[in-house]
């Protein structure tokens, strides 16, 4: 059963078609990527399946109602994102930020709910750091640890929900990046939908079972990373000339560029 549906999303902004006649099902605990390259689409995407713009045409459906339907309240126990970039101007504390997942609420469960978050994301022991003190790395795993306590919220409230994510690895090393890979399936594994923008396609295919591929604002593929990440997809969509390989363990596709190449017209 799908708990995310898009049905021929088109997105306008003036003239210029971001998103044009976009389709595709998510079911709950799929764990989904999204590649392209820049400009394809995947941010205003992303911003669509969250409920923060609204489809020029189409339709997206969360729970069977568009994400504007839902009080705000509502709607943050179903769905949590993380964006590419927080920017934060008040000294709050790692504690203060990972809390601010539960919205409101207080207590004992919600203190237990970030404590673990943040033993997920490495930072136990932050809780009295100002955020601003941080490394970009380190502050990106604040943010995911509160967006984890969000959806341990709504988890408690509705059960499982939808985890958006927007370039969740780009600040992080590469220890991070894995810690973050493991988590987002751990989460799925729990029910939760996972929906994740990745540049680097070694770990889209390293973390989903899933890749959607846009190109201009088009649907261009979609399947398993076996399926999607190849080397006409990488030809076809990226311009790049590559040598797609398999992984000993389970047969994962790996990328080796070797020379970029003009894209088709």
């Amino acid at each position: 059963m799908s708990v995310l549906d898009v049905q021929n999303l088109s997105v306008k902004i003036g003239a210029k078609r971001l998103l044009d006649g976009v389709s595709f099902s998510v079911a709950q605990g799929e764990t989904v990527a999204v590649i392209g390259p820049n400009g394809a689409g995947k941010s205003t995407l992303l911003r669509a399946l969250s409920g923060e713009i609204a489809p020029s045409d189409g339709a997206v459906l969360l729970g069977g109602r568009a994400p504007q339907a839902w009080q705000p309240r509502e709607l943050a126990l179903r769905r949590a994102v993380l964006s590419q970039h927080v920017a934060v101007t008040f000294p709050f504390t790692v504690l203060e930020i990972v809390r601010m997942g539960a919205g409101d609420r207080r207590g004992k469960s919600i203190d237990a709910m970030a404590e673990a978050a943040l033993a997920a994301v490495d930072l136990a022991g932050f809780h009295s750091r100002i955020i601003g003190t941080l490394s970009g790395g380190e502050q990106q795993r604040v943010h995911f640890a509160r967006v984890m306590v969000q959806l341990a919220c709504g988890e408690e409230a509705h059960g499982p929900g939808i985890l958006l994510l927007d370039e969740p690895t780009a600040s992080l090393d590469l220890r991070h990046q894995l810690d973050l890979v493991a988590v987002a399936q751990q989460c799925a594994a729990r029910g939760t939908t996972v929906i994740a923008i990745v540049h680097d396609l070694n770990l889209a295919a390293l973390m989903a079972e899933r890749v959607i591929v846009l190109a201009n604002g088009r649907l261009a593929a979609d399947g398993p990373p076996a399926v999607t990440i190849n080397d006409a997809t990488l030809s076809d969509v990226f311009g790049v000339s590559s040598a797609v390989g398999l992984t000993p363990q389970a047969g994962a596709p790996f990328v080796l560029p070797h020379r970029a190449e003009r894209l088709r017209a």
